[in-house]
């Protein structure tokens, strides 16, 4: 599913690409996929295919297309402080993204079947909180993963104000989703081969939309002997946090907007020049006729205007071909971490720096 837009060149192109197709329309999801790099999610050597709207799979390791993961958001509706479910949560590409949106008084759990996808999604978020500086612009609240069936949640599991599905469910399963569900909350899953936004509007009482037309490959059934029990899956705990990470909590965020108030613009990251693009010419032709035979046959033959627009369009093309070539030495002007600098110019001991930092050195 996908190849709905236009392949970018890096991610900030795939975002631009997104937003001129109308998939994503709201400015909080915007930020958050232009702050975190899909590319990154990808492994070795399949990294030029992650700018295109599609999906992509290795192994255990799968990606929806950018075009669907848009519209996810979007329909979750996220804001901050709610508790988020992702079930099949894959590489934590997503949740990465919700965490970004909900806060760090949320909850963010995920459930995946494989437990090489969940080290993997695990070892993404630390790369995420260690080395990419879009963290200290938003406060995180940082994803859980978890091994097991998505089927098989305890009963009596705590229920959520958001929940995602990232496989099929079949109509038998619906209910069963609905029920992990607060009231109130949003639940988005891809059903009978649409993309489903389901509303709880009361304890016994939901509203349905239509998305978009999906293929997901169905979720996964555990097999087990017959009379077995199934081994349930217990969620995460939610626990509170301390007052240790509290103060860590309000001390950078009041760092943050002391920073972003002194110099608003030292953090904008500056784009290299987008490629210029090549000029279309009608080619205008003079008519005249030859007899051929007995019959009078019109035919075109080119003016001296064409055969200078054709110097144009050839010279055109060779200059483009040279910004191409140049465009590879352009430096991008990296966005400057005013919150870790602000940190690093003030007159503390390096052990409360550390501790104001320790997200990137634990």
């Amino acid at each position: 599913m996908g190849g709905a837009v236009s392949a970018g060149e890096d991610n900030d192109d795939l975002i631009d690409n997104l937003k001129e197709a109308q998939y994503i329309r709201s400015g909080y999801v915007e930020q958050a996929f232009r702050a975190i790099d899909r590319g990154d999610y990808y492994l070795v050597g399949y990294r030029d295919n992650a700018y295109k709207d599609l999906a992509w799979k290795h192994g255990n390791i799968h990606l929806s297309a950018p075009c669907i993961y848009s519209e996810v958001m979007e329909a979750l509706k996220l804001q901050q402080g709610l508790s988020f479910l992702n079930l099949g949560s894959g590489t934590g590409y997503l949740s990465t993204m919700v965490g970004l949106i909900i806060g760090p008084f949320g909850v963010n759990h995920g459930v995946e079947l494989h437990r090489d996808v969940v080290d993997y999604a695990k070892e993404k978020v630390d790369n995420f909180i260690k080395n990419n500086d879009s963290f200290d612009k938003f406060e995180f609240c940082e994803p859980i993963f978890i091994v097991g069936n998505c089927l098989e949640i305890s009963s009596d599991s705590r229920q959520y104000d958001r929940i995602y599905c990232g496989a099929g469910v079949q109509k038998d399963h619906e209910n069963y989703m609905k029920i992990l569900l607060k009231v109130g909350g949003i639940l988005v899953m891809p059903i009978e081969d649409q993309l489903t936004q389901i509303t709880r509007t009361g304890q016994c009482s939901w509203e349905s939309k239509n998305i978009l037309a999906v293929s997901f490959a169905p979720l996964v059934q555990q097999n087990r002997a017959e009379g077995s029990k199934p081994d349930a899956v217990e969620l995460p705990p939610v626990t509170v946090r301390s007052l240790q990470d509290l103060s860590r909590i309000y001390i950078r965020r009041t760092l943050r907007d002391l920073t972003n108030e002194e110099s608003p613009d030292k953090g904008l990251v500056q784009r290299a020049p987008q490629k210029r693009k090549r000029r279309r010419c009608r080619r205008r032709r003079i008519n005249t006729y030859v007899f051929v035979g007995n019959q009078l046959i019109p035919q075109a033959v080119e003016s001296e205007e064409d055969e200078r627009i054709e110097e144009e369009q050839h010279k055109e093309v060779q200059e483009e071909k040279e910004e191409e070539r140049d465009i590879g030495s352009i430096e991008i002007l990296k966005a400057v971490n005013v919150l870790r600098d602000k940190i690093m110019t003030l007159p503390l001991p390096e052990s409360l720096k550390a501790y104001l930092l320790h997200h990137r050195d634990k």
